[in-house]
């Protein structure tokens, strides 16, 4: 063992974990950790604006990577400024490794400057945490950390290191001593419910499969899997918000995404599906809408890494803990072991049967020359960028989320992140700029609302510092789209506090922060301002101004199933006749 000082410990920590970037915000409590930072330069730390933001950004070097994401804050308000970004990496299952400072040993709980009850406050939003109040402990208490972050279903945990803990001296432990066998999440499916899995596969007559995030956070090898398993099964696959890109946009099986702003061919497969094969997701009730209507005539399979994602929410007649890799490997060579059947004739009906409901076009628009569609400009955006293999996409919270996850299409994973279980505003802007940093090559581009964006807009001076050519899209509606569209649907058009009447300049802030700044007013400058987004190699905001009260279609209802959808007028869709179950707007 070699002794050190706590502060020593961490960057040592850190570099054993094979940790290269740290985003935070220094303080006080953490003086002695970054006077370590500074004598060093195997770790890159990046100096962001506000807290949320270093966590944000975190999540976007972390959902990018498959990497554990590193943030370095102080006590009080540093460690309270993070806390919605530790719910946020909690809802979304993203590895976090949060170091936060406190105040000393011999002071917790007298109310000294700068203390808050971090563990106290903290529990309810990270998988674990710690206050650690002896040095010898810490490097162990840091190992630990990385492994619970990034094993079994991923997730935000924070240590509380107290500044005297930092400043004194104890022995440091590698990661191969560690104790970590206590947190041993079960990885390897059950062979018999598999086995159970293969035989309904071989006799589904309109079978769906319906994957999530943790595909992704499996790992490469899951997304392979998952395309292998639908190309040799015929069947079709959908996808939750946080699982867009595990199965190709571009593949022939692909349905869309599935739930509240899903496509309604997506959402009546599930509906209507006899087996629903779920992979990695939690049946959000963004996905499910009415439970004792979803899916109602279904035999259900579930795949989970999460003991408890099974049946919390909807009952399933076939529960899979373990990993969706390794589910998947094996579920594979099962099936194939039992003569790769499934019913062929069946599936042809099924897929007759949801070509009809392609017909709806249920993503159909009325086009306008004079005013910016926000459909149109997100489809000018995914048609300029889709040949880039580099391209990463960030978004915020509202339509132009929804918007980017219908009309954008992600044939790869780690490419899309976004804000899903929580709906944090204020999420994109610093999430794309922790892809940057990880990717510094590549395109990255933030789809933003101007409500949205303007929540953590001070980031773009972290991008202007590190010359990180981020590209911040903004669909400037001048509302909060999302809460205008649900007061003017279920609200009785009563648009209370949607509206900001003081939005600045986007282009004049853009030069002030030191970057470029461009307005897009018109149809016809759309593709224009896009390419010249694109051909500047700095950071850039795109002013984009967008119809103000377009609404986001389609659209279930809180509390409704999904064979009850709004829809955009037939007319617009240009339909053959009103599709059975739907309602029109």
């Amino acid at each position: 063992m070699t002794q050190m000082s706590g502060a020593e410990m961490v960057v040592n920590a850190l570099r054993d974990q094979g940790v290269d970037t740290v985003f935070g915000y220094p303080g006080g409590a953490v003086l002695p950790i970054y006077d370590e930072v500074f004598k060093q330069n195997s770790i890159r730390h990046i100096l962001v604006r506000h807290e949320q933001g270093a966590v944000h950004a975190a999540e976007g070097y972390a959902r990018s990577t498959g990497k554990t994401g590193v943030v370095l804050v102080t006590s009080g308000p540093g460690a309270t400024n993070a806390v919605t970004g530790l719910t946020d990496a909690l809802m979304d299952s993203i590895p976090i490794v949060c170091l936060c400072g406190q105040v000393p040993t011999f002071l917790i709980g007298s109310d000294a400057f700068q203390e808050a009850d971090t563990v106290g406050i903290t529990r309810a939003c990270t998988k674990h945490n710690w206050l650690v109040k002896e040095t010898d402990k810490l490097a162990e208490t840091l190992h630990q950390a990385f492994h619970i972050a990034s094993s079994g279903r991923p997730g935000p945990v924070l240590v509380d290191i107290p500044k005297d803990v930092q400043f004194a001296s104890g022995d440091y432990v590698g990661p191969e001593k560690a104790r970590t066998s206590h947190y041993a999440p079960k990885v390897k499916g059950d062979p018999k419910a598999i086995e159970s899995l293969a035989a309904m596969i071989e006799t589904a007559k309109a079978p769906v499969f319906y994957t999530g995030g943790g595909v992704i956070n499996s790992g490469e090898a899951a997304s392979r899997l998952l395309r292998e398993l639908v190309d040799a099964t015929g069947f079709p696959v959908t996808s939750t918000l946080m699982g867009l890109g595990a199965y190709p946009a571009s593949g022939p099986n692909w349905l869309g995404m599935l739930g509240m702003h899903g496509l309604y061919e997506a959402n009546l497969a599930m509906h209507d599906c006899d087996l629903m094969i779920n992979l990695g997701a939690r049946f959000d009730d963004r996905i499910t809408g009415k439970i004792d209507a979803f899916s109602p005539d279904s035999k259900k399979a579930h795949v989970d890494i999460d003991p408890s994602s099974i049946n919390k929410v909807i009952h399933v007649d076939v529960p899979i803990i373990g990993d969706v890799g390794h589910v998947l490997e094996d579920l594979l060579n099962i099936w194939k072991s039992r003569g790769r059947k499934v019913d062929r004739d069946a599936l042809k009906d099924w897929w007759a049967r949801i070509g009809e409901w392609r017909n709806t076009r249920c993503l159909a628009y009325t086009p306008s020359e004079s005013t910016i569609k926000p459909q149109h400009a997100i489809e000018r955006l995914e048609e300029l960028t889709k040949h880039r293999e580099d391209r990463f996409i960030t978004t915020e919270v509202g339509q132009h989320q929804m918007w980017a996850a219908q009309y954008m299409g992600f044939n790869s994973p780690n490419h899309w992140m976004t804000s899903g279980g929580l709906g944090t505003m204020g999420y994109g802007c610093p999430a794309s700029i922790g892809v940057q940093i990880a990717h510094p090559d590549a395109l990255v581009i933030n789809v933003a609302g101007e409500a949205s964006w303007l929540m953590n807009m001070q980031e773009m001076g972290t991008a202007v510092q590190y010359r990180l050519p981020v590209k911040q899209f903004i669909l400037n509606n001048e509302r909060l789209g999302m809460v205008r569209q649900w007061q003017e649907l279920l609200h009785g058009e009563r648009y209370s506090q949607s509206w900001s009447e003081a939005l600045p300049d986007f282009v004049k802030l853009a030069e002030a922060f030191g970057a470029k700044g461009i307005q897009i007013a018109k149809t016809s400058e759309l593709d224009d301002g896009i390419r010249e987004m694109l051909e500047h190699d700095g950071p850039v905001i795109v002013d984009c101004l967008v119809e103000k009260h377009e609404n986001c279609f389609p659209m279930i209802p809180s509390g409704q199933p999904h064979n009850k959808m709004l829809l955009a007028d037939a007319e617009t869709r240009g339909a053959v006749s009103e599709p059975a179950g739907a309602v029109l707007v």
